[in-house]
C-alpha cells in the first residue's frame, strides 16, 4: 500500500538509489507513475507492504517501507531494485551509480570514489564539503544525516593531520 512519504515514521527504512545525472522534469514523472503503481501492490510474503518514495534533488530516488506495520523480504526488497533497474533501462538512467555526490554553490557535482585524496588536493573538496552519504537506512537519517561534511564521511582518513612526535 502506498503512503505519502511524509506520513512515514522516522524509524522506517529505506533505500537510496543515486542516478548518474540529473533526473529530467519528464522522467520524473515516469518514474513518480511507476513507482507509485509498484508500491501500492508491493508485498511481503502475500502482506502488503506500507511503502512510499521520494525524488530528492533530481539525482536520488529513495524508496521507504514502515516495519512497523510489516517488514519486507529479501524478495520484496529484490523487487524494489528490480523497479529501479527498469526504470533505468526505459530512461536511460543508472539508479546504481557509486560516485560521490556533493554540493558547491547549491550545484550537485560528482566524482569517482578513487580520486577522492585527488579532489582534496586540488582543493575541490575541503573537510566541510556537503556529501550525500546514500549508506544512510531510515528516515530520521534523510532529515538529519543525508549530507554531511567530508570530513565526517569515509574520506575523513584524508583530512587526518600528519603529527610529528617529539
Amino acid at each position: 500500500m502506498f503512503i505519502p512519504f511524509e506520513n512515514l515514521p522516522d524509524d522506517s527504512r529505506l533505500w537510496v538509489y543515486q542516478a548518474n545525472q540529473t533526473i529530467s522534469d519528464e522522467s520524473k514523472e515516469i518514474i513518480e507513475k511507476q513507482l507509485t503503481k509498484n508500491i501500492e501492490s508491493w508485498s511481503a510474503h502475500g502482506v502488503s507492504l506500507a511503502g512510499s518514495f521520494c525524488v530528492i534533488s533530481n539525482r536520488f530516488v529513495v524508496i521507504a517501507v514502515n516495519e512497523s506495520y510489516h517488514s519486507p523480504s529479501g524478495c520484496s526488497i529484490d523487487a524494489s531494485t528490480h523497479w529501479l533497474k527498469e526504470l533505468g533501462n526505459q530512461l536511460n538512467i543508472d539508479f546504481f551509480d557509486r560516485s560521490v555526490v556533493y554540493t558547491n554553490n547549491d550545484e550537485l557535482l560528482s566524482f569517482q570514489p578513487f580520486t577522492a585524496k585527488k579532489q582534496i588536493e586540488l582543493g575541490i573538496i575541503n573537510a566541510n564539503s556537503p556529501i550525500f552519504d546514500n549508506l544512510i537506512k531510515t528516515v530520521s537519517e534523510l532529515k538529519t544525516t543525508f549530507t554531511k561534511p567530508a570530513n565526517e564521511t569515509w574520506m575523513k582518513r584524508f583530512f587526518v593531520e600528519n603529527k610529528v612526535s617529539i
